[in-house]
């Protein structure tokens, strides 16, 4: 029998096995229908196909997933739907014509050219589809399909994961959009190759990620969290202890990744690339080998390790704490150390030399401390969910190891807010057995692991202490409260429909 993630993305004629039943079921009935007829409004016809991706919630590893390190998150309910429809050939416009069914995002017209670069400087919406639009382009050449001539596309979207809420809203439209245009085109790959691909293709917008958002939002399964391992990409389930919830709650501040990128998520790329750099050659590897072959501090995570098995241990911090200084690095420091300047150490990347164009100086330490320990706690939380733990016992350690791995992003990783700080300090408050940011951070929302029999009260209680000044002011309003606090059971991953 195949591995989960060899499948193709399963292709249904109803939406019971993806909703399940209920009131879910209803509400994505009504979006359903309400995209077909607005489809029809928008471009005269009706969609050839459907396709849907998740959002995610991270539990645990934050950070580490473009490091090479296992990552533990689970899909949420909140998903986007791409209605698509592909234009004959015969049909003189070639244009792809994306509309959404938020009045907040307008129409997007682009060629129905694969080869076109997306203009980073002219942020878009629509500009994600397009990234999943070239991703098939490339994937499908490289795996000997014939292509034929581009032609035109109808596509509504109707997404329901919050944007900038770490709740990964950009992978789930990159991924529904990439499976749409290849539903489109009548083909249909291996989830794990589309996860590859959708993770290579949202780096068009100018985000260097590490992979663990689409690889959840493709491979997902109902009812399970899944251990997603890189290199290869494969998802191990995960049945979570029975008795507790996750609560998600959005801080409000809101995590704009691809704008913020230079200074933020790919500035912590680059650091802890030249942190690994610089390990590698003070544990003895020669600079321009160090400089070729390391990319990653997974890459020299063998190297410290025997340092610490040297001194009776096996934790890689040992060697970090040894070799790499507290104090930020200047550019001439790394300079000296690795005898090469950083724009080349760096291949002369577009997304990299934004970073150092930014950047005064970089905290090496810091960021290589973090990577080790958060990649050591998603197996610890693994090994606490597969032991025989009495379940008060493993959901009172569950939470442990997410207080401490808050703790590392917000004063090692410093990707945390005021926001954030605050709404992770009220969840504890509240009986929370552990909460922490989740996703990129510097925004986004906090995940609580919260006893499933006060999660009513829970919830209520943020609301009086969180939510309740910033209703007053304007921020949000009542009404939409539950799109901003929610609890979550592990959901389903991305789906073909047809009806």
């Amino acid at each position: 029998m195949a591995k989960h993630e060899e499948l193709p993305i399963p292709i249904y004629s109803s939406l019971e096995p993806v909703y399940g039943e209920g009131s879910q079921l209803e509400e994505a009935q009504l979006r359903f229908d309400n995209l077909k007829s607005k489809f029809l409004e928008f471009f005269g016809h009706t969609p050839d196909v459907f396709a849907r991706s998740p959002g995610r919630v991270n539990l645990i590893g934050e950070h580490i997933d473009y490091e090479g390190y296992s990552v533990l998150p689970m899909a949420i309910r909140q998903d986007t739907i791409v209605a698509i429809r592909k234009h004959d050939e015969r049909e003189a416009e070639k244009l792809l014509r994306i509309a959404n069914v938020n009045d907040k995002y307008t129409i997007c017209t682009y060629p129905a050219d694969p080869n076109q670069e997306i203009d980073l400087k002219n942020h878009r919406w629509g500009h994600y589809f397009i990234c999943g639009y070239k991703g098939y382009y490339e994937y499908a050449k490289s795996k000997g399909v014939d292509v034929g001539v581009p032609v035109g596309l109808d596509v509504l979207i109707d997404g329901t994961v919050p944007t900038g809420s770490g709740l990964s809203s950009s992978a789930a439209f990159v991924c529904s959009s990439t499976i749409a245009i290849m539903a489109a085109f009548g083909v249909n790959f291996p989830k794990k190759e589309i996860a590859q691909v959708t993770c290579d293709c949202e780096q068009h917008i100018g985000t260097q990620s590490g992979g663990m958002d689409q690889a959840i939002s493709v491979m997902a399964k109902n009812g399970f969290a899944e251990l997603i391992d890189f290199n290869p990409i494969r998802a191990t389930d995960v049945q979570l202890p029975v008795g507790g919830t996750f609560v998600i709650a959005h801080s409000l501040a809101e995590s704009q990744k691809a704008v913020t990128a230079a200074i933020n998520y790919n500035n912590r790329v680059v650091e802890c690339q030249l942190a690994a750099i610089v390990l590698g050659i003070k544990l003895g590897m020669k600079p321009q080998e160090a400089i070729l072959t390391v990319k990653t501090l997974s890459d020299v995570e063998g190297l410290c390790v025997q340092f610490a098995s040297d001194r009776g241990s096996n934790d890689p911090v040992l060697a970090v704490k040894e070799f790499l200084k507290e104090e930020p690095y200047t550019t001439e420091e790394i300079e000296k150390i690795t005898e090469e300047n950083l724009p080349s150490i760096l291949g002369n990347n577009p997304t990299s030399l934004a970073v150092l164009k930014a950047a005064k100086h970089f905290k090496l330490h810091h960021r290589a401390a973090h990577v080790y320990s958060e990649a050591k706690r998603v197996y610890a939380f693994k090994d606490i969910v597969a032991s025989s733990l009495s379940k008060e016992e493993k959901l009172k350690k569950l939470g442990d190891l997410m207080n401490e791995s808050h703790y590392s992003c917000s004063v090692l990783y410093e990707c945390s807010c005021p926001e954030l700080e605050e709404l992770v300090k009220v969840c504890r408050n509240n009986g929370a057995l552990g909460a922490r940011l989740t996703g990129a951070g510097w925004g986004g929302c906090a995940v609580a692991l919260v006893k499933e029999s006060i999660v009513p009260e829970f919830i209520l209680n943020l609301k009086e202490q969180f939510y309740q000044s910033r209703i007053d002011r304007g921020v949000i309003s009542n009404n939409d409260l539950g799109l901003y606090v929610f609890a979550s059971k592990p959901s389903s991953g991305a789906a073909i429909l047809k009806f």
